[in-house]
């Protein structure tokens, strides 16, 4: 951008006045608007005709819509709900806001690994029917499983899945992560070296990393090469009553196939924070299921998670304005 040229960004989302202020501050040039949409089609025309940048979660126009529009910041760690939109097949650069939650998405999955080692579900049901076992059932039920020398695998050895790795190696546990063969392109925020040395093999090795591990973690992108990455055929690949976090998205998942594996006792245990349909229907039969902790897509979440992400939009917003490259681009060929 030149330094005569207005840069017009259009906020689709319900930021305070304080956080659009400070991301109009990061130069004279940016002129910072608040529409709330929930599509493009609920953008004024002129507003959208005007857009060099946009920040929307769901709102995606066509390039006659918004023919100015050179990049759109979006509110979500993945990108899989903007494949095969108008956005897409846009010449407009696409970043996400992944790296602002590695910490408390570690510490999600830790939870369940501890709530399961440690029999919590089982430890809430007594409460709750104010029940005090015999010294027979806690010693044979209740005992807790130990994690050192536990394997945890983690599908998705990222920002998110090194984060896990550092935690797990702290309780003594053995990490085996998978990640896409190749050098992702980019530069990405939050982005750290190894947190602790972990053996980490590429995507032709998915079923040799189920063998190894008690515990297999969820973290890898959404995309047409994920879509039900665990199947029926990686089920029997895992260990006889391994467990299942999912922190990923729910298309990782072919959910009949777990629910399958669940009931036959080839997975023990399954922590999902997210499914394939969101909100989960009341009728879903996972809300029924006596092996499986549900939490409602909050994995991620955090106090501080809108400071983090002003920060990394102003950042990007910087290097937008002065040419240069943006952090967490879109890699539309990989699909994240």
């Amino acid at each position: 951008m030149t330094g005569q040229e207005m840069i017009n960004v259009c906020v689709t989302l319900d930021f305070d006045e304080e956080w659009l202020a400070d991301v109009a501050a990061v130069s004279p040039e940016v002129r910072v608007r608040k529409h709330l949409a929930a599509s493009a089609a609920d953008l004024p025309a002129g507003v959208l005709a005007e857009a060099d940048v946009l920040y929307t979660n769901t709102a995606f126009p066509t390039r006659e819509q918004a023919p100015r529009l050179r990049w759109v910041q979006l509110d979500t760690s993945g990108c899989d709900h903007v494949v095969g939109t108008a956005l897409w097949d846009s010449p407009a650069a696409i970043t996400t806001i992944g790296g602002v939650s590695p910490k408390p998405l570690a510490e999600y999955v830790l939870m369940m690994i501890l709530a399961h080692a440690h029999h919590l579900p089982e430890m809430v049901d007594l409460q709750r029917r104010s029940y005090w076992p015999d010294l027979d059932h806690r010693w044979n039920r209740l005992m807790p499983r130990m994690l050192p020398g536990a394997t945890v695998g983690i599908v998705g050895y990222g920002r998110i899945g090194r984060e896990i790795g550092r935690l797990a190696h702290a309780f003594g546990m053995n990490v085996i992560g998978m990640r896409r063969g190749g050098a992702r392109e980019g530069e990405l925020f939050g982005e750290a070296p190894d947190a602790a040395p972990a053996e980490v093999v590429d995507a032709g090795g998915l079923y040799g990393l189920l063998e190894r591990s008690d515990y297999v973690v969820l973290t890898v992108p959404y995309t047409a090469e994920t879509h039900h990455l665990l199947d029926a055929a990686a089920f029997a690949r895992m260990k006889e009553g391994a467990v299942l976090v999912n922190a990923a998205r729910g298309g990782v998942v072919d959910e009949e196939a777990l629910l399958a594996a669940l009931r036959s006792g080839q997975v023990g245990f399954a922590g999902l924070d997210v499914f394939a349909e969101e909100p989960l229907p009341a009728a879903s039969p996972f809300w029924r299921e006596e092996h499986v902790l549900i939490t409602p897509h909050v994995a991620g979440f955090a106090p501080g998670y809108r400071d983090q992400i002003r920060a990394l939009f102003t950042e990007n917003l910087r290097r937008f304005a002065a040419g240069l490259p943006l952090l967490n681009l879109v890699d539309r060929k990989a699909g994240y």
